[in-house]
């Protein structure tokens, strides 16, 4: 199919890729595109040394197929009965952090139970382009932007501030957010928040500002920076939960909640009527919530705040 040859060798960036992907040769992945390029009388794409990058008539023309294929792929699924077979290739993208240390051995659980389905795996903090980038779905955590795609709720992420026991007993422990200022800090390097901690204090949101003694983009950098007595650091209880239980950090200032975020499972429209997409976001939301397993290990409480997780909602805040 032309268009799909087209379509894929956008989403891949080169030829190559896109006929491996298709299971295709080079040479007829490019007679394809070459002769919908002819039907339109148009040219999509500018082939170079580095790859194929679509003209300006190329991306508005793959906007509108990508989604117009996604949405044949599900209506080949309903008129095959596939609504009831769990079967073909799923594509998801994921932080890396969350996705090395809790998605990689759930995903590994579900292969097992589907073992007809494949699945393609991506890993990266940065926000990915789920449409332009051929995913079927996104695990995605924090606050969620407005857009057309569809995010369902699965768990609450939350943030705690730590602190290796020897750093405290020589420091002195934070009794209130404001004492950070007197401690080092241990700050993850995003540019949008700024050396800043956000807390809530007698009903209000405060900002504690301070002087990064490290500043990273990984959490588990950080972790390991807060347990060699470094400084204080704030970190998401999924990343926490382990220097928790073995004693090595120390949460403080638990008497004043941070910012609350979520994880998220966000698809495109077309992709969430998929009978596999569907069995792996239903089974992603019985893993890892309604309450997250790694939260207990903080504050043995929340084991008992079960709550119903949420469902397919109409589009929400979503990046």
């Amino acid at each position: 199919m032309d268009v799909l040859a087209f379509v894929r060798v956008v989403e891949t960036g080169a030829f190559a890729r896109a006929a491996e992907r298709m299971g295709l040769s080079k040479s007829i992945v490019s007679r394809r595109v070459a002769r919908l390029e002819q039907d339109l009388g148009a040219k999509l794409l500018t082939r170079s040394a580095q790859g194929a990058q679509p003209t300006d008539i190329g991306e508005a023309y793959f906007a509108r197929a990508s989604n117009i294929l996604a949405d044949l792929d599900a209506a080949r699924e309903i008129v095959a009965d596939a609504v009831t077979q769990i079967a073909g290739t799923i594509r998801l993208a994921a932080p890396l952090s969350f996705g090395t240390e809790h998605l990689a051995p759930a995903i590994a659980e579900f292969a097992r139970l589907h073992p007809d389905v494949d699945l393609d795996i991506s890993l990266d903090d940065r926000l990915v382009d789920l449409v332009g980038g051929g995913f079927d779905l996104a695990v995605r955590i924090g606050s969620l932007a407005d857009s057309s795609l569809i995010a369902r709720r699965i768990a609450p992420v939350r943030a705690v501030v730590l602190a290796n026991p020897a750093y405290l007993a020589e420091r002195g422990r934070p009794r209130h957010p404001r004492d950070l200022n007197d401690h080092d800090l241990l700050l993850y390097a995003n540019p949008g928040r700024g050396n800043q901690w956000r807390f809530k204090v007698d009903g209000r949101w405060e900002y504690v500002r301070g002087t990064a003694r490290l500043r990273a983009d990984n959490g588990e950098l950080l972790r390991e920076a807060a347990v060699a007595g470094l400084g204080v650091v704030v970190l998401p209880t999924f990343i926490a939960s382990p220097a928790i239980m073995s004693g090595q950090l120390e949460v403080v200032l638990a008497d004043y909640p941070l910012e609350e975020n979520g994880l998220y499972v966000v698809m495109p429209p077309g992709r969430a009527t998929t009978a596999r997409v569907r069995a792996l976001v239903d089974f992603l939301a019985a893993r890892f919530g309604p309450e997250p397993e790694w939260d207990p290990c903080w504050d043995p409480g929340h084991a008992a705040k079960k709550k119903h997780a949420s469902g397919l909602n109409s589009p929400v805040s979503m990046r």
